[in-house]
């Protein structure tokens, strides 16, 4: 494959899951290309090849990346993420998830871009009746974050089946962790994921840790999720867009690993790795909250090779190295 057929356009790649992508497909010989509307984005992610600042709403603009550019292959992670927004404002998200998506996808039949990799989410599968969760289970989302990715799957599949599009879905569960190397890591406005909030109140810029609920039917009371380093999830994308160059059939993987963590295993390992103690404070269940989430990755093992490298404390040491280095060693 010459150079110029090696060039990936990354979609929301100055996002957290998407920078640390770009990294992955420039150690392996691709060129990066980000498009990001840097809405939630930043732009000192982009390390790893150009920034075509733009929206993927923007037909227009898609097109002049795409012709500049003739991009191989699109990953695609451009999306609003936060649940609670979602419920409370459920059209900006179909706006952007949902009819994004849609004008992505015909500009890529336009250009003739015949590869995709979703960033999608365990959220389709709403509140599961078995665990560990396999691709075949019910995909019935409960907010409108999940519903629109579960939209965007669906058209996925059409685009598929009408004009020979080639895809993957990567449905994943919680991702964590930093790169490594501290070039990227974990940035949100408003923070709302565990791990980085855990490290929060670990430096003191927390008073504590809210703990919603400690009645579930779990081992402590507390949820239980599945934790996958940011770095294993790129590592993941990676797979899944050799998989669709060798001829891959369009499918759907979940992208975890296996295990289970309550809320209460996260804090003391935090603790751990940290050397401080976190402060908790009870506060009720939130409501379509899961007692457990765990997947079954033998699909991602057994077709794209795929075998998560960080265990949970490893992806804590990760966030708590690039946290620090993000205030300043506090």
């Amino acid at each position: 494959m010459s150079n110029s057929s090696r060039v990936v356009l990354v979609t929301g790649g100055a996002g957290y899951i998407g920078s640390h992508a770009c990294k992955a497909l420039a150690a392996a010989g691709f060129a990066p290309v980000v498009l990001d509307n840097l809405s939630r984005g930043h732009r000192d992610f982009v390390k790893w090849g150009p920034l075509e600042h733009a929206d993927i709403g923007d037909a227009a603009a898609l097109d002049r990346v795409m012709a500049r550019h003739r991009p191989v292959a699109i990953l695609h992670f451009a999306a609003l993420t936060y649940v609670g927004e979602s419920v409370g404002d459920p059209a900006t998200y179909y706006r952007n998830n949902v009819a994004g998506s849609l004008s992505l996808l015909e500009a890529a039949r336009r250009h003739d871009v015949r590869h995709l990799v979703f960033s999608s989410t365990c959220a389709t599968y709403g509140l599961p009746e078995r665990m560990p969760i396999v691709e075949d289970t019910p995909q019935a989302p409960i907010h409108p974050y999940g519903a629109s990715k579960l939209m965007i799957e669906r058209m996925l599949g059409d685009f598929a089946a009408a004009y020979g599009l080639r895809w993957t879905a990567l449905r994943y569960f919680n991702a964590c962790g930093a790169d490594p190397d501290g070039e990227v890591g974990e940035r949100h406005d408003p923070e709302t994921h565990l791990i980085p909030l855990t490290l929060m109140a670990a430096a003191g810029r927390l008073p504590h840790i809210r703990l919603l609920g400690n009645d579930y039917p779990t081992k402590d009371g507390t949820c239980v999720r599945d934790y996958i380093h940011v770095a294993d999830l790129a590592d993941a994308h990676l797979r899944a867009l050799r998989y669709l160059l060798d001829g891959g059939e369009p499918r759907a993987f979940n992208l975890g690993t296996g295990t289970g963590h309550t809320v209460l295993d996260v804090i003391r390992t935090a603790e751990r790795v940290t050397g401080r103690p976190i402060p908790v404070e009870l506060a009720p269940q939130r409501s379509g909250d899961a007692a457990e989430l765990v997947a079954d990755p033998s699909l991602a093992a057994s077709v794209l090779g795929f075998r998560p490298a960080f265990d949970l404390e490893e992806s804590i040491r990760t966030a708590w190295r690039w946290y620090q280095s993000e205030i300043g060693g506090a």
